[in-house]
C-alpha cells in the first residue's frame, strides 16, 4: 500500500467517525424527544461542536492531498465527492441539534399525542445515512439507489403526521404550539433524509462518473 493509499484510508476513517456522531445524534435527539430527557438533549448540542470539527478536519485533509498529491480521475473524484458528504453530514447534525432543541421545549409541556411516526421516520433516517457512507466506502452504487428510493418514504410519513397534527390545531387552538414544534421535527428528519440522498447521489458520481442531481433515476 502506498503512502497516498494509507492516507485515502484514514480519511474514509474520519468520515465513518463523523457519520456515527451524526447517526447517534439523529436517534439521541428524537429519544430525547420521545423518554423527554433533557439531559440527552444538551448532550447533543454540545457533540456538535465534534462533528462541526472533524467536518472542518476533513475538508483540509482533501485540500492537503488534492494540492500535494495532485490526484487524477477516480482519486480525484474520490476527494471531490468526500468535501461534498461532509458537508451534509454537517447539517445533518445541525438538523439533530434542531430536534433537541425543540425537545427541550416540548418537554416542558403536557404531551399532545403519543410519538409513533416520527420515531419510525427517525429510523429509516438513520438507515438511509448508516447505508449512504456505506456505498461510499464500498462505492457501490446499488445500496447508493435503495437509499435514495427510501426518502419517498420519509416523505410521505412527514405528510401524514402534519396532516394529523392540522387535524389537532383544528379541533383545540390550545395545541397549537406545540402541534407546530413537532412538526418542525418532522420537516428536520426530512431534510436529514434529503442530506442521505444527496450523499447517495454523490456515491453514483463517484461510481459512475454521473451527476443525477435534478435528474430521472438511471436504469440499471
Amino acid at each position: 500500500m502506498t503512502r497516498f493509499d494509507e492516507e485515502l484510508t484514514s480519511l474514509k476513517e474520519m468520515i465513518l467517525k463523523m457519520g456515527a456522531l451524526v447517526e447517534s445524534s439523529i436517534k439521541d435527539s428524537v429519544r430525547s424527544l420521545v423518554e423527554r430527557d433533557d439531559a440527552l438533549a444538551r448532550t447533543i448540542i454540545e457533540r456538535d461542536h465534534e462533528i462541526n470539527a472533524l467536518d472542518v478536519q476533513i475538508d483540509e485533509e482533501c485540500i492537503r492531498l488534492i494540492a500535494l498529491m495532485q490526484p487524477m480521475a477516480g482519486d480525484l473524484r474520490f476527494l471531490t465527492t468526500a468535501m461534498k458528504i461532509t458537508t451534509d453530514l454537517e447539517r445533518m447534525g445541525d438538523n439533530a441539534v434542531n430536534i433537541a432543541e425543540r425537545a427541550l421545549e416540548l418537554n416542558r409541556e403536557p404531551i399532545l399525542k403519543p410519538y409513533i411516526d416520527i420515531p419510525h421516520m427517525s429510523q429509516i433516517a438513520q438507515g438511509m445515512t448508516r447505508d449512504a457512507l456505506d456505498a461510499f466506502v464500498k462505492k457501490d452504487k446499488r445500496l447508493a439507489m435503495d437509499v435514495i428510493m427510501r426518502d419517498d418514504e420519509v416523505d410521505d410519513l412527514k405528510y401524514g403526521i402534519l396532516e394529523e397534527l392540522i387535524s389537532y390545531m383544528i379541533r383545540d387552538p390550545n395545541t397549537v404550539s406545540r402541534a407546530m414544534k413537532i412538526s418542525f421535527v418532522a420537516q428536520y428528519l426530512e431534510r436529514i433524509a434529503d442530506h442521505a440522498t444527496n450523499i447517495a447521489e454523490m456515491v453514483i458520481y463517484l461510481v459512475a462518473g454521473k451527476i443525477i442531481r435534478h435528474m430521472a433515476l438511471p436504469k440499471e
